[in-house]
């Protein structure tokens, strides 16, 4: 064997570890990247229990600037799993209260607005998964009266939630927290993806487990 020869043959057996690396470390290093990017659930940027003024007020409180709400489900890549996280600030709604206590509630979010780290897995979530030309926002309604108490930091908030043409129970123990004109409830609503006819993604290389959550974090303002 020539020297020129051995050299080839040497090149390509590195190259065939390189790959092999590749095909078993990919999987394993864009899962690690994911997690990374997939950050914390959205919460409220202000600190603090609900004030005394806030626990008395009558009025109207519109979804402003600075909502988001979104998605987070676990995928599996390979066998490596990944946590993937999805969000919009497309929200929109309005809350009455009375005496610090939520009456009505409607929140409604702009679904295909959703975006992720991924073009192409955003394409497959709106066009397969969710199917956002036919269903393009889901919606928050609650159903029992909520009360800001002076001093909680919590609210529970019990009504349906409405995605994919299908509306369920929904009841979420929110972070809620105000400042003067200014209530910001945090929160996330667990899912099972077959409650409300949606099949979970599995493309064989990448598969989506069946169960998430929806997160939301609303700037609500009164009016």
């Amino acid at each position: 064997m020539t020297t020129k020869t051995k050299i080839l043959v040497a090149s390509a057996a590195a190259l065939v570890v390189l790959v092999a690396a590749a095909l078993v470390a990919g999987p394993r290093l864009y899962a690690s990247w994911a997690e990374g990017r997939a950050g914390d659930a959205p919460t409220n940027t202000i600190d603090g229990p609900v004030p005394d003024e806030a626990a008395e007020y009558t009025g109207t409180l519109t979804v402003s600037d600075g909502s988001v709400a979104g998605y987070r489900v676990d995928e599996v890549l390979q066998g490596e799993d990944v946590t993937v996280r999805g969000s919009t600030d497309q929200v929109t709604g309005e809350a009455s209260v009375t005496d610090g206590t939520l009456t009505d509630v409607t929140i409604e979010v702009d679904v295909a607005s959703i975006e992720t780290d991924s073009e192409q897995r955003d394409a497959y979530f709106r066009s397969t998964a969710l199917e956002t030309d036919q269903f393009p926002t889901a919606t928050f309604t609650l159903t029992e009266p909520a009360e800001l108490e002076a001093g909680n930091d919590t609210v529970v908030l019990t009504g349906t939630f409405e995605i994919h043409g299908v509306t369920q129970p929904a009841e979420v123990t929110a972070h809620v927290a105000a400042d003067g004109d200014i209530v910001q409830v945090a929160g996330e609503i667990p899912l099972i993806f077959a409650d409300y006819g949606v099949a979970a993604p599995n493309l064989g290389f990448v598969s989506v487990e069946d169960e998430g959550s929806i997160e939301f974090a609303l700037v609500l303002a009164a009016e």
